[in-house]
């Protein structure tokens, strides 16, 4: 009964599965078939009609007939008799009605069946994908790319669902990178009017007190000198945002470039950079030992980046120790930075954005960038990076790339 069954899920499988050619055949032939055979019942019942009718008058003593043969083994021509002998309903069935299916039936019915197969063809093979194409068309329209052509069977109309939701979802990604510049670039322009103003006011206020003071001998040397040495940090905090937008427009050009390396190599690398980007702190840094070497094929300089901006925010919002795990897990390198700060506050599409302050007080000394170049490294390099807060304290971030 199972294999039963499933013969027949296949067979209906197959079935649906056929080109528009075949299924337009295959409903035409079984209509002519089914007509075929129907039309041969009818025929037959209706000369059955007729010869039972004819019959009961030849039996009957009341009348003389002269039989000449038969047809069809039981139909008799009858002669001499007067017209009005049959009943007139007789009459009507006999060369009426009878006579009308005999001759008319197969036309009829091969009509009629052919206009149902019309029917149940565009129902099951037309209708349905017509139906979806239409509507995602008008969706479209209305730029709404929310939807899904989930019609799925392997026929040419089936193709061409298929080809219009992948034209739908390359229209929705680049719907959504599309929204995506323009966000970053409305938070470009936001950023250098704010990174640019605020060196300027300081400096200008700098400015209107040199020019109001020097001249009425109210500044001393040193508080000249001071100023002015405060004036330099100020142009050079304009110097840093300007390299800063020179390496985020180079940003999405970066390729990257595979080199043979070890993990032990790797790992040596990170904890000399670790060690000098703790020196700089009074906070504790360490790198955890890998638990076996490997060799593989990565972007070295890429990896190192991103560790680079994980490990310096990191001691940023530490309190006293941050933690560095690095391994290899079948493809992926990952690199696991902890540190017992207060975690993190936003999800991870906040904290990735670029110029995304988590301190205000930030503004004077990062741009907001180090995340947001993380995860376009991680993603170029066919990884993730991804945000935790963790149960006993502090934040974790893990950063994996694909190697080969």
């Amino acid at each position: 009964m199972r294999v039963l069954k499933r013969c027949l899920r296949h067979t209906a499988e197959k079935i649906r599965n056929l080109s528009l050619r075949k299924s337009l055949l295959l409903y035409m032939t079984i209509n002519l078939v089914v007509c075929f055979f129907v039309s041969a019942v009818i025929v037959e019942t209706a000369e059955r009609v007729q010869n039972s009718i004819i019959v009961s008058y030849l039996e009957d003593p009341a009348y003389n007939w002269e039989v000449e043969g038969t047809r069809l083994g039981l139909t008799a021509e009858i002669k001499g008799i007067d017209e009005d002998i049959m009943s007139a309903a007789d009459t009507f069935i006999v060369e009426s009605l009878c006579d009308f299916f005999i001759t008319w039936s197969a036309l009829i019915l091969t009509t009629i069946g052919t206009v149902i197969a019309m029917f149940l063809f565009y129902r099951n093979k037309i209708k349905q994908p017509l139906r979806a194409l239409v509507r995602g068309s008008e969706m479209i329209a209305q730029n709404q790319l929310d939807f899904a052509v989930d019609y799925i069977n392997a026929d040419e109309l089936g193709t061409l669902c298929s080809e219009f939701e992948f034209m739908r979802s390359e229209l929705a990604e680049n719907n959504r990178r599309m929204w995506k510049m323009i966000e970053q670039e409305k938070a470009l322009r936001s950023a250098i009017a704010h990174d640019i103003r605020s060196p300027l006011a300081v400096l200008k206020g700098y400015q209107e007190m040199l020019i109001e003071f020097i001249p009425e001998d109210k500044l001393d040397k040193d508080k000249v000198l001071e100023i002015l040495d405060a004036g330099m940090g100020q142009i050079e905090r304009l110097n840093d945002f300007v390299e800063t937008m020179r390496r985020l427009s180079r940003l999405e050009d970066r390729k990257v470039e595979y080199m043979d390396t070890t993990l032990s190599a790797l790992t040596t690398k990170l904890r000399d950079t670790v060690t000098v980007l703790a020196a700089e702190t009074d906070k504790k840094c360490e790198v955890e030992d890998f638990i076996q070497d490997c060799r593989f094929s990565a972007d070295c300089f890429m990896i190192m980046e991103v560790a680079e901006n994980l490990v310096s925010n990191a001691l940023r919002f530490a309190r006293q120790a941050v933690r560095v795990r690095i391994r290899v897990k079948e493809n992926l390198l990952e690199i696991c930075v902890r540190d017992d700060g207060k975690g993190f506050e936003g999800d991870a599409e906040t904290l990735t954005k670029a110029y995304y302050h988590a301190n205000p007080q930030d503004d004077h000394v990062h741009f907001g960038l180090g995340l947001y170049l993380c995860r376009v490294y991680c993603e170029k390099h066919g990884g993730t990076l991804l945000f935790a807060n963790r149960s006993e304290g502090g934040g974790e971030v893990r950063a994996s790339f694909l190697i080969s």
